[in-house]
């Protein structure tokens, strides 16, 4: 992963309060993490990073749109996505990001790189499975659907008089005690 300059936050010369930033997250940026689960992405980041006097806050939100395969039928359809994070970002004697919600910077830092708070947010946003929105109101025609209900198993008739005429006797002489009061 190569550091992308646009996410670093010099902090140093921020005043205290709060500060505005948004992002727009395309497929190059998840090119650069390696990360190839869709075929683009058309996302909006806001961050609100608070600064007080012994520690930062940073309040993250996206939404938008990513392109991907359905689970079922692989067709292509874009999958509204969206989502929330709170970071804190206190200093101390050395870097540690252990806690998902905590990270701690070096006494003498003067920027942080959010890109990959942005990269998990996002990544953790997408559901596992995938289902195209027009399998679910039965909107979506193709080939595949068509040959899934061309091959889907059908109950005969006759099995269900087969069914019918294997009913044990004994279950007949039960009945009538019930139709018999």
């Amino acid at each position: 992963m190569k550091q992308l300059n646009e996410f670093l936050i010099p902090f140093i010369g921020l005043k205290l309060g709060k500060h505005q930033f948004e992002y727009q997250i395309n497929k190059a940026f998840f090119d650069s993490f390696d990360y190839d689960e869709f075929e683009s992405s058309d996302i909006k980041v806001n961050l609100v990073f608070e600064k007080k006097t012994t520690f930062m806050e940073l309040n993250f939100k996206h939404k938008g749109t990513i392109h991907v395969p359905c689970d079922l039928t692989n067709e292509m359809f874009d999958m509204p996505i969206k989502g929330k994070m709170k970071l804190v970002v206190q200093f101390g004697e050395e870097f540690n990001n252990d806690n998902d919600e905590l990270l701690i910077l070096p006494h003498g830092e003067h920027q942080i790189d959010i890109s990959q708070y942005i990269y998990e947010m996002i990544v953790l946003s997408i559901p596992l499975r995938r289902v195209h929105p027009g399998i679910k109101d039965g909107s979506l025609k193709s080939d595949v659907l068509d040959k899934l209900n061309e091959l889907k198993v059908k109950e005969k008739k006759t099995d269900k008089i087969q069914k019918e005429e294997n009913i044990d006797p004994r279950w007949d002489k039960l009945k009538q005690l019930l139709t018999d009061k």
